[in-house]
């Protein structure tokens, strides 16, 4: 294709106009992912079709090339910022019209970690994939997880850390899921430079994920495990 300059996005067809959306989700284009996502809309699509067909589709790839080493964080950020425009535009509609959702996971870093750009990835790269988010954000204590999960009845909860001292806390919340009957209730996903996956298993996590691409697949694969277990 032409470089995004040249192009009129509302000139292409619709085969076309996803394809576009991809290259433009890849390079981090949010205006265009905005237009092209408008566009689809005016044409008829669902929410749900713009959101799966060219918003995931495309944000799967940025995923896989970040898992493979070819892109970076400041890249792929750029690729959620504008995956991010598009939802703000979806956002809505789908509520609206009752899309389905992957599931649901309530994510925040741990206490005494301030540390956010990962667990931000992290949410953005879900989000696109799918799933809804509520984030807590930083500095996160066992009582605001316990808190959210009783308000959101989440299929997940994601804890991040990036510090070797504050990493322990997560046992602190997996263990007092345990102690309040409910760890069942709940997949435990957590991440982080200094993770790896022995610590996930000492602390009883269901998996440990090293970046957002992982997080993804890791999230799909378990939901799929869980569904076909009811």
């Amino acid at each position: 294709m032409a470089d995004a300059d040249d192009i009129i996005l509302a000139e292409l067809s619709d085969d076309d106009l996803v394809a576009q959306m991809k290259d433009d989700l890849y390079d981090g284009l949010r205006e265009e992912i905005e237009e092209g996502t408008q566009i689809l809309l005016e044409r008829g699509w669902t929410p749900y079709d713009v959101l799966t067909r060219a918003l995931v589709g495309g944000m799967q790839i940025v995923g896989e090339d970040f898992r493979d080493g070819i892109l970076f964080v400041p890249e792929v950020l750029l690729s959620a910022n504008a995956m991010k425009a598009g939802m703000a535009i979806l956002r809505p509609l789908l509520a609206e019209t009752g899309a389905p959702k992957q599931g649901k996971m309530v994510i925040g870093t741990v206490k005494g970690d301030i540390h956010d750009i990962g667990k931000n990835l992290v949410g953005m790269m879900m989000e696109g994939a799918g799933f809804e988010i509520v984030d807590l954000g930083i500095n996160i204590d066992v009582d605001k997880y316990l808190a959210a999960i009783e308000d959101h009845q989440p299929e997940f909860l994601g804890m991040s850390a990036l510090l070797t001292t504050t990493m322990p806390y997560m046992k602190v919340v997996i263990d007092t899921l345990v102690q309040k009957g409910i760890r069942d209730d709940v997949i435990v996903l957590v991440g982080g430079a200094p993770l790896n996956e022995d610590f996930a298993n000492q602390v009883g996590a269901d998996a440990y994920c090293r970046d957002a691409a992982v997080t993804v697949e890791t999230a799909r694969n378990l939901m799929e495990r869980r569904h076909n277990q009811l």
